[in-house]
């Protein structure tokens, strides 16, 4: 099983939540957590659908999630 190196994609999530604090310019940051899991969400599940030829039990099982939870979170995004 080969893994991402996690330290790149980190090191590109720290860039760009620090971007994005530097460019509040002092306003107050709200909800961040949500709006970092809705951004990486949507093309991790688009990707792992397409990756498993679009078969939901494949891609729930190479997600590690329900297949119940796939469907739900396709419909929280919009993905059919």
């Amino acid at each position: 099983m080969t893994m991402v190196d996690e330290s790149e994609l980190t090191v590109c999530v720290k860039k760009v939540l620090n971007q994005y604090f530097k460019d509040l310019d002092g306003e107050l940051a709200a909800n961040v957590y949500d709006m970092v899991i809705l951004c990486v969400e949507k093309p991790v599940l688009r990707i792992v659908l397409d990756k498993a030829g679009n078969n939901q039990s494949r891609a729930a099982e190479i997600l590690g999630i329900n297949r119940n939870t796939l469907r739900k979170k396709m419909l929280q995004h919009g993905i059919k």
